[in-house]
């Protein structure tokens, strides 16, 4: 187990896992003060919803690059079964390559989303990066409706927009998910190419899940009439 927690993947293993379990406990713990704000005390948290929401947002598509790694999205490999390992391991290998392609598109499109609120040049090109679009205008000073403001963040208002305080959360904070879950996407999707390439893998989702549940229960209707 140590061992494959040490090095710079078994680093970011856990951040990914100890942010996605910090997103749900603080989820939680928002939804659960609102509610007794409301019923108890008659009251409200005006930025509670939309933080919820963004961190939902996080959860998603952090949970997105994370099920890549631990194999849990599902899909249909009624094909791949049918197949001698030689071409199963071809099909899975031209299926990754797909997913990795795909992942990078999203990273581009995510990247040019969040630049701009973040005052960076977006790409220039339509699918793939061709340069910097040096003349776009910039969204800095964008904020959220109803998160206010924190302290620990005022550094940003020196960095990107001017001198300008903000009353309300910049967008770049929020918004940083996109390039960031997108690069994890693209880091994940290289991982299974790689184990897939090795021989290690044969397929890059799980899909018997189902099958492993009616079957276990297929045992215990077996054990009840023995």
């Amino acid at each position: 187990m140590s061992g494959a927690r040490s090095g710079p993947a078994g680093f970011i293993n856990s951040i990914e896992e100890n942010v996605i379990a910090g997103l749900l406990g603080l989820m939680t713990l928002i939804t659960f003060a609102n509610v007794v704000a409301r019923f108890v005390f008659n009251s409200n948290i005006l930025w509670a919803l939309e933080l919820t929401v963004f961190l939902f947002a996080w959860l998603v598509l952090l949970g997105a690059s994370y099920a890549v790694k631990t194999h849990a999205h599902l899909g249909v490999d009624a094909i791949l079964n049918m197949l001698a390992p030689a071409p199963r391991r071809i099909l899975a290998l031209v299926s990754v390559g797909c997913c990795l392609l795909f992942a990078l598109l999203l990273l581009k499109g995510a990247y040019d989303y969040w630049a701009v609120f973040a005052d960076l040049p977006p790409t220039s090109g339509r699918w793939f990066p061709t340069g910097f679009d040096l003349k776009a205008r910039s969204q800095s000073f964008y904020e959220v409706q109803d998160v206010p403001m924190v302290s620990w963040l005022t550094w940003l208002e020196g960095l990107i927009n001017y001198g300008e305080t903000y009353e309300k959360l910049p967008k770049v904070v929020p918004y940083i998910v996109l390039p960031l879950s997108m690069l994890l996407l693209v880091l994940r999707f290289g991982q299974a190419a790689r184990q897939i390439w090795a021989g290690e893998l044969d397929r890059l989702v799980a899909s018997h899940e189902v099958e492993d549940e009616l079957e276990a229960m297929r045992a215990q209707q077996n054990e009840e009439r023995d």
